[in-house]
């Protein structure tokens, strides 16, 4: 078949979808390389990726940036399945890296990274966002949580596209853990969200009327030369054919792999919940300005936010609109044996992560190199 790039050139195939069981589950998350002296980003994802073993190798990655890794997990049915394979593989790849001299932490942001020490990779895909990003690919790396859901038919992926629209504020809000940057706190609860928003095809996509109408854009932009595969779209969710995919990647990585585990359930049962009922609301998935408002509230103040509600005219408490999901949300948890998970989510909208961030700071005087230390305890601390 040739690699996607290969068919987008020649104009074979790179938008046949290829269907997957329907709500499997895969994981990828970014995460940052740190020097354990000073606990600053270490810019050597090309030195350490070819002394790890295969085993791990085959589910770690290179990234835009030398100071962050990709680990990915198998396609999962259950929610719990992809946790332990990332669970090992955090703890894996943290022996690894120690005998290495380095560490790992997961958050959205590193809190003191400046663009003066990043480093963009050698990797061909990453020189071509350095060429044509200019200096947007040499700021600050950021670091997001991504979450594919098995979808069978393009059709039905569309469908649930264009619903989960609705639902990225608040995901957003839940996952938000990137409270510093550059030494500093940004009043931002996910600064990673507007740092990387600087980024062309980010954002809320605009809602498909087929999958036809998402193949004819994309072939259009591909055409003529905007970029070079489907995949140097960045949106806040996105279709994958070659996988059989839907794509969430609105959320900041988490530091706790349990926090990982709430959200990857909530985007598992809300996937179930969309396509098996169309819970998101007419008024609500059709309004572009709300989502995007709704959008710059949840980074703004995490779950702390008052999103909009249109079809009420007001504004209403993240925390109150997360209740009355969970209650839609627990039946098809229940069908997708992740309820346990699912029931996670409220205590992370109880003890949000990016305030967990602003405490541990705070007790610790200010001292951003502890918290980053901090992080790196919380990541595998099982390791």
């Amino acid at each position: 078949m040739g690699t996607q790039a290969e068919q987008v050139k020649t104009g074979r195939g790179w938008s046949a979808w290829h269907p997957s069981r329907p709500y499997t589950v895969g994981i990828e998350e970014e995460v940052m390389l740190l020097d354990p002296e000073d606990w600053s980003l270490a810019q050597r994802s090309d030195d350490i990726l070819p002394d790890l073993p295969d085993g791990l190798l085959a589910h770690v990655s290179a990234e835009t940036h030398q100071a962050a890794i990709e680990l990915a997990t198998d396609p999962h049915e259950r929610v719990s399945d992809a946790i332990a394979q990332l669970r090992h593989l955090r703890i894996w790849l943290t022996e690894e890296l120690a005998e290495l001299g380095l560490a790992v932490a997961g958050a959205g942001t590193h809190p003191t990274a400046l663009w003066t020490e990043t480093r963009v990779s050698p990797a061909s895909r990453y020189q071509v966002i350095q060429r044509t990003m200019a200096d947007l690919a040499r700021r600050e790396p950021t670091f997001a949580l991504h979450v594919h859901v098995g979808v069978p038919d393009a059709e039905r992926a569309i469908q649930l596209l264009n619903q989960l629209r609705a639902h990225l504020p608040m995901l957003l809000a839940l996952s938000a853990n990137s409270p510093f940057w550059q030494g500093r706190a940004t009043g931002l609860a996910s600064t990673r969200t507007s740092v990387f928003g600087a980024f062309p095809r980010t954002g809320v996509p605009r809602r498909f009327t087929s999958y036809e109408d998402w193949v004819q854009t994309v072939d259009t932009l591909l055409r003529s030369g905007a970029f070079p595969e489907p995949t140097f779209l960045w949106w806040d969710v996105r279709p994958q054919p070659a996988l059989g995919t839907i794509e969430v990647r609105v959320m900041d990585a988490q530091t706790d792999v349990d926090a990982t585990a709430a959200l990857v359930a909530l985007v598992q049962s809300l996937a179930r919940l969309e396509i098996e009922e169309g819970y998101a609301p007419e008024a609500l998935v059709d309004a572009e300005e709300v989502l995007e408002e709704n959008r710059f509230l949840a980074a703004r103040d995490g779950i702390e936010a008052d999103l909009l509600d249109p079809e009420a005219e007001l504004r209403r408490p993240a925390r109150a609109q997360l209740r009355r999901l969970l209650d839609a949300l627990r039946p098809h948890a229940d069908a997708l044996g992740c309820r346990a998970e699912l029931e996670r989510v409220l205590g992370l909208a109880l003890a949000p992560a990016f305030l967990h961030q602003l405490d541990v700071a705070e007790r610790g005087g200010g001292d951003l190199p502890g918290l980053t230390r901090e992080l790196a305890a919380e990541f595998s601390p099982a390791a």
